[in-house]
């Protein structure tokens, strides 16, 4: 069984002046980041597939093998509105959950970005050699990709657990058997 492994970034160091595809992570992601290198499915790795986006490079480096960037792998597209707070984030996240085939204050739609996420991980897997691969992406479409993988309709309850990012789940690459969601370090 060859597993692919999709890894959400870890805390990032949130600037509201600066765009959010742009924020690295916080001295805590780092640390995270760096214990995830020392578990054992990190060193069978084959490959390594990252986000563009900052947070997600930063964290896929640590894993040692050269990173291949895929900007298809993104975070669904928060642009319209840039950074909110926390409170007002959470309530428009769920509203993107509930209502996949509508914008959401202008954010992209759930179905179109679980559509993205879905062929770029499809391309990234038949890109990479045989064995077990990583995909370092983002929290909203991980839970679209697990929602495709399962065969459930879109929702928020595929979502990584709370606590700022940091979890990764496994699918074998010729099933798509799916393991629950766990912190990167442990």
């Amino acid at each position: 069984m060859a597993t692919a492994w999709f890894v959400t970034h870890p805390e990032v160091a949130i600037d509201p002046a600066v765009p959010v595809p742009d924020w690295g992570l916080s001295t805590e992601g780092h640390r995270r980041a760096a214990l995830m290198a020392a578990r054992p499915w990190a060193r069978t790795l084959v490959a390594v597939f990252s986000s563009a986006e900052r947070k997600a490079r930063e964290t896929a480096f640590v894993l040692g093998l050269p990173v291949r960037v895929r900007a298809a792998l993104g975070e669904n597209d928060r642009s319209a509105t840039g950074y909110l707070p926390k409170a007002e984030f959470e309530a428009t996240a769920d509203l993107f959950f509930a209502h996949p085939e509508q914008s959401i204050r202008g954010w992209e739609r759930a179905v179109d970005a679980q559509a993205r996420i879905v062929a770029a991980v499809g391309a990234a897997l038949a890109e990479a050699p045989p064995g077990e691969v990583a995909i370092v992406a983002h929290g909203a479409v991980g839970a679209l990709l697990r929602c495709h993988l399962a065969g459930l309709p879109i929702s928020r309850a595929e979502d990584q657990p709370p606590g700022g990012g940091g979890h990764l789940f496994g699918f074998d690459r010729a099933t798509c058997r799916l393991t629950p969601w766990w912190r990167i370090e442990a």
